[in-house]
């Protein structure tokens, strides 16, 4: 069988504009609340055009998942466990926090798949991300073990990081709705606190 035709430019944007309608649609309405008729409105292009592309929703929502999860590890990827174990953990929380800021659709496609149970992506839960959380926290406890933090759990730290840094992008109309920020420099006082909170909570005894 002889190779794939690439696809031309029209196709590629095609593509383009349908994973990014995809993401705007799947990120405010969730899997199930989303239709192929809202995505190729979004994307302006008809329903049997979408189709040629994309063979149904559940495919369009896997593309995006799947490209999603390699933007979520990377954060995590980049702890070093030669670097200072506090800088090293606190500039993960604001990487995570940068990416509620820059990525705040993306984040909410995720939560959602999460709270539905993770269905499309629970292989990936339970292998590279399970792989990585594993071996992070693996350098989390050794660093604890020699003195250079607290004794914490290293997966609970790490299941607070994401609570409180996501919070920002699946929750952000509670945020704003109390705030009642102009813009989004808040994140700024949220980088902060979190920073504080991290630092005191990591400082060993």
């Amino acid at each position: 069988m002889g190779e794939p035709r690439p696809r031309t430019r029209i196709q590629e944007r095609n593509r383009g504009n349908i994973l990014e309608a995809a993401l705007d649609v799947f990120s405010q309405y969730g899997f199930r609340g989303s239709t192929l008729d809202q995505i190729a409105k979004a994307a302006g292009l008809s329903k049997p055009n979408l189709l040629y592309y994309f063979a149904s929703k559940e495919a369009i929502h896997v593309e995006l998942l799947s490209g999603l999860m390699d933007s979520w590890l990377e954060p995590l990827r980049a702890v070093d466990a030669d670097g200072d174990p506090i800088e090293e953990i606190i500039a993960y929380v604001l990487r995570k926090l940068d990416m509620a800021r820059t990525l705040p659709r993306e984040s909410r496609l995720f939560a959602n798949e999460i709270v539905q149970g993770a269905p499309r992506i629970s292989d990936q839960i339970q292998g590279p991300l399970k792989d990585l959380v594993d071996e992070k926290s693996q350098v989390i406890r050794a660093w604890a073990d020699a003195g250079l933090i607290a004794k914490v759990d290293p997966y609970h730290l790490i299941f607070s990081i994401w609570a409180t840094t996501q919070h920002y992008a699946d929750f952000d109309c509670q945020v704003r709705g109390i705030l009642k920020p102009e813009d989004d420099t808040y994140f700024a006082d949220a980088a902060r606190y979190l920073k504080h909170m991290y630092c005191a909570t990591l400082q060993p005894g």
